[in-house]
């Protein structure tokens, strides 16, 4: 059983009785060990960029004054976590990137909380019964991402699976990338919605924040609290399982075909090695989802629309940069020219890219002149070329309004790998 913390050590708040060690299940950390708060500190509702922006001192400082509210409002009794319904809320001292969390929770009626996923709100908890927040939601039930605006999809929860008050509710939330599917009461209520950065609209959710509990209305009590971090193997896995079935693998391929390996249904750059390979179909609206892995240092790209001849980046609508964004070497590069970028065009979101030498999931959605790239279950980037008037170094892509066109892979040099390989063409229906 693992805890964490800096600041919590001295603050125990138990009761006379001595509860039971807390028993995860296999995999399983206790986020919360039935005995006091170690791991925990306060914070309330606030942007975790901001907080997590402080000089380390700092930061110090407003975790140990969050632990004077601490000890106003929360307590342990009989191995339970209990809030009086008010002051901060609960935040782990680690941070959390995939993850898969299942709690109890026990309220009363009128009390409004909710569990905060990477410092975002959050998966909702209230009293379903009270009438003047109707208009809310509140009938609905809990188990919502309550908060969402832009992804309206999550919302809220597919059926009411609440217990009366007085019993215990047990939610299982697995959360990959933005992605966020909630089980209540053993029931389905979110199934894998994308879940919107509440402080930033036009942003992706964090990669990395606590899980915080909240508690307002009313007094509420925790138990159970376990957490097991999801890797990206299995990420990758769950996104797929996700993902839409019905795409074709293509059979065979055009162009530079001499400069790539095609061996157990991957793709690969040869080494030292160039050129674009394409698809023999061409594609008006389509998705494309499939798995890549890049080198130290690698770079590749996505051919999108292209016409057969010519510089996919410039000729064809696009090429969606395939890039390791960690490697030194490209420090200073154009914010266009990072990874799921449209080259020269359109920046992505960085920071959700995995190591090295990993796989990432990856879907692209082409349609009209919209493009979106939802990488390791992250949209990076959601944009329409058409809008697009600034180019990098002020060169002109004339291909961008291209209609329709081939899909390929753009090699430079290195062995970057592509496999899992599906494509899809769109319409209204398949949307």
């Amino acid at each position: 059983m693992k805890v964490w913390g800096l600041f919590m050590v001295g603050v125990v708040l138990v009761s006379g009785v001595i509860a039971q060690p807390v028993q995860p299940p296999e995999g399983f950390d206790a986020l919360f060990n039935g005995k006091n708060l170690t791991g925990w500190w306060g914070l309330k509702t606030e942007d975790p960029a901001k907080w997590m922006a402080l000089p380390t001192e700092k930061l110090k400082e407003k975790k140990a004054a969050s632990l004077k509210d601490i000890r106003q409002h929360w307590r342990v009794e009989n191995g339970v976590l209990v809030n009086d319904g008010k002051g901060l809320y609960l935040s782990t001292e680690k941070n959390y990137a995939d993850f898969e969390l299942m709690l109890e929770y026990k309220t009363v009626a009128l009390a409004d909380s909710g569990i905060y996923l990477r410092g975002i709100p959050q998966v909702q908890i209230w009293d379903y019964t009270e009438k003047k927040k109707f208009k809310l939601g509140a009938e609905k039930g809990s188990g919502g991402l309550w908060n969402n605006k832009k992804n309206q999809s999550g919302k809220h929860p597919l059926v009411r699976a609440d217990k009366p008050f007085g019993e215990w509710n047990k939610l299982h939330i697995i959360m990959v990338g933005e992605r966020v599917t909630v089980q209540f009461n053993g029931k389905l209520v979110v199934d894998h919605a994308r879940m919107d950065n509440y402080f930033h609209s036009k942003l992706p959710m964090p990669r990395t924040g606590p899980i915080q509990l909240q508690t307002h209305g009313g007094e509420i009590s925790w138990r159970n609290v376990f957490i097991r971090e999801i890797d990206g193997e299995e990420a990758n896995r769950i996104l797929a399982s996700k993902s839409w079935k019905d795409g074709v693998s293509p059979a065979s391929w055009k162009g530079a075909v001499d400069s790539y390996l095609f061996a157990d249904g991957a793709i690969q750059c040869k080494k030292g090695k160039g050129g674009t390979v394409f698809t023999e179909k061409e594609y008006a609206d389509f998705a494309v989802q499939f798995e890549f892995l890049v080198p130290p240092g690698g770079n590749n790209g996505l051919a999108i629309r292209y016409p057969g001849e010519g510089n996919p980046a410039y000729h064809g609508m696009c090429e969606l940069q395939v890039l390791d964004n960690s490697s030194p070497k490209y420090k200073k590069l154009d914010d266009r020219q990072f990874h799921g970028s449209a080259y020269g065009m359109a920046a992505a979101h960085r920071g959700y890219q995995r190591p090295a030498g990993e796989w990432n999931f990856q879907t692209v959605t082409v349609e009209g002149s919209s493009l979106e790239v939802e990488l390791n279950g992250t949209v990076i980037l959601d944009t329409d070329l058409s809008s697009v008037t600034e180019y990098k170094g002020n060169k002109k892509h004339p291909g961008k309004g291209r209609i329709q066109g081939h899909f390929g892979f753009a090699g430079h040099n290195d062995p970057v790998s592509f496999r899992k390989l599906f494509i899809k063409e769109l319409n209204h229906e398949s949307k």
